[in-house]
């Protein structure tokens, strides 16, 4: 629940149009709902700005669907991560005002879109086209939590030509995510680049000695550029909704 649907209750309640008892049963699952499989954060819209996520991978579609039908009533926009096609072409079956990201593997349920907030632009570069499906999962989450949002694909550090062609950019934006496999060496030329924070995501993406990211993961955390941060391996949610956070932090 939000705050406007909060504020709305309330009013109702105050002018007479809703009774007691009804708003009583309105909120009585305000701060979670326990559905034996899954304890629901209803309160999390109205603590943290943005609905909880669920994590696809792992749970049956039964579950999924189960958690929707507990939310919907009560959130706008709700995220579901990790999710495969069979189960999403089932979920998509089940809900109309979905749209499935298959790329991304991530699906969203939208009661209407979500209302730009963010105070800057929120840019999203990867360093090869295999790192794309990540970064289109920072690019979709950034966007479901009202950023402006805008990506840059294929420019690493192998053909670093194409980097400064999109200089402009990169200097006006307010929060940056890098996602790089290979050698993780994207983020620290970006940040070097730019006062604005920079968040690294390594993705699994290399030959044998990337060890599934770690080599990226290790080359990122050791960065000498010093406006740079670091989510976990292929975690294009994270980043997402880490820039999200920072491009909702006022200055006034």
């Amino acid at each position: 629940m939000n705050k406007n649907q909060l504020a709305r209750i309330l009013s109702d309640v105050a002018s007479g149009n809703l009774s007691v008892e009804n708003a009583r049963k309105r909120l009585e699952h305000l701060d979670y709902e326990n559905i034996d499989f899954a304890q629901i954060d209803h309160h999390r819209t109205l603590r943290k700005g943005f609905p909880e996520v669920i994590f696809g991978q792992g749970k049956t579609t039964a579950q999924i669907i189960g958690i929707m039908e507990k939310m919907i009533p009560n959130e706008d926009i709700i995220l579901i991560t990790r999710l495969n096609p069979e189960k999403a072409k089932k979920i998509t079956a089940s809900f109309h005002d979905t749209q499935y990201f298959e790329d991304a593997k991530l699906l969203w349920h939208k009661s209407h879109e979500p209302e730009k907030t963010g105070i800057g632009k929120v840019l999203i570069i990867s360093a090869g086209t295999s790192d794309i499906p990540v970064a289109r999962e920072a690019f979709l989450t950034a966007k479901a939590m009202g950023n402006d949002v805008e990506a840059v694909f294929d420019i690493g550090v192998a053909g670093i030509h194409r980097l400064f062609a999109h200089q402009k950019k990169i200097r006006q934006a307010s929060v940056i995510i890098v996602v790089a496999g290979m050698e993780g060496a994207l983020p620290s030329v970006v940040a070097g680049m730019v006062k604005a924070p920079v968040i690294a995501v390594p993705t699994s993406i290399g030959y044998g000695t990337s060890f599934g990211g770690m080599t990226a993961l290790l080359g990122m955390l050791n960065s000498c550029s010093s406006n740079i941060a670091v989510v976990n391996i292929d975690n294009g949610f994270g980043a997402g909704y880490m820039a999200s956070a920072i491009n909702h932090i006022s200055v006034a």
